[in-house]
């Protein structure tokens, strides 16, 4: 065979070849805050991906408040996947016809792999000695979340205030949407995400406490360490769970349903959630918990499902009065 023909048959092959070295995609939609948990999770998965199969795999990542990422999702946004931190930011998208109706039995834990509750972060030395929810309606106390019609996080926060107003004034709804309005009358700002929020508090100086996932506190407190910004985790709080799932319309559209899959799964495994637990959130897995038990002072959690019974009954009663 001649050189030049000998050539051609070797590019012939290669490129015939070059479908099998194609690299997996995924796109992560998800809450405002993630950024830096997903920077440490996705590489990780990425080599277990290649170990696995013998091919690779590039996970983008969108950012942003979760209420609002889920209308973008509605709108257009090409996500493979959803790892929000408000189960009903899932449930819009089931209206939508994009993500199955069973999707909470898809995965353990309600499709959950981890967990956290609303908590504070407070000036050096936490000098308003701020402890608990009736600290954050005082009048010398101001306080820092975003905006909960466009965040998950602060929608929690909104939910674990009420709830301990209705468990410290005898279930009244009356006196616990009273305590709401006087909570949210101490808020000189509301953002539209976290990431804004605590930009606001650590680098504006605006607010006396940033109220925010436990898991943000000690990622903020560390980034902005020479503040000296303490962590406060009150007696009482809610139970926030961080659901996932596959936006099943999309990967199959993308051929990205089996990487899609995996990459959930797998948010469940011990090298997972070490990396989890290593940001401040509260896992699933038995042994990664018993190693991080030192930094995660007790709670009373409480959910939603005990003290509102569920998403659908805070939206018939109107639990987030207008702010």
């Amino acid at each position: 065979m001649k050189p030049t023909l000998l050539r051609a048959a070797v590019l012939a092959l290669a490129l015939g070849a070059s479908p099998a070295l194609a690299q997996d995609k995924l796109l992560n939609v998800s809450y405002d805050v993630a950024r830096e948990l997903f920077d440490e999770l996705n590489p990780a998965f990425a080599a277990h991906w290649q170990a696995e199969t013998g091919r690779t795999v590039t996970i983008d990542m969108s950012h942003g408040g979760s209420s609002r990422q889920a209308r973008a999702i509605l709108e257009g946004l090409n996500a493979d996947v959803v790892t929000f931190n408000q189960e009903t930011d899932i449930d819009v998208l089931v209206n939508g016809g994009l993500v199955d109706a069973g999707w909470r039995d898809a995965l353990p834990n309600g499709a959950s792999p981890w967990y956290s509750l609303p908590a504070f972060l407070v000036r050096d030395g936490n000098p308003l000695n701020v402890t608990g929810w009736d600290d954050l309606v005082r009048e010398d106390v101001a306080s820092v979340f975003p905006n909960p019609k466009t965040s998950g996080n602060a929608r929690y926060t909104h939910l674990a205030a009420y709830a301990h107003a209705l468990a410290a004034n005898g279930g009244d709804p009356e006196a616990a949407k009273e305590f709401s309005r006087t909570f949210f009358s101490r808020v000189p700002v509301f953002d539209t995400g976290g990431r804004a929020a605590t930009q606001t508090f650590a680098e504006r100086g605006i607010g006396d406490v940033l109220v925010t996932f436990e898991a943000e506190t000690g990622g903020i407190a560390a980034a902005y360490a020479d503040q000296n910004l303490v962590r406060v985790t009150p007696a009482q709080s809610l139970f926030a769970a961080f659901p996932v799932a596959i936006v099943k319309a999309n990967a199959e559209r993308n051929g990205s349903t089996e990487v899609a899959q995996a990459y959930l799964e797998w948010l469940y495994s011990e090298e997972a959630q070490r990396i989890v637990a290593s940001h401040y959130y509260r896992v699933t897995d038995e042994t990664v918990q018993a190693e991080f038990a030192d930094r995660l002072p007790p709670v009373e959690l409480v959910t939603v499902d005990e003290v509102f019974g569920g998403w659908d009954a805070i939206q018939a009663d109107q639990v987030f009065v207008n702010q």
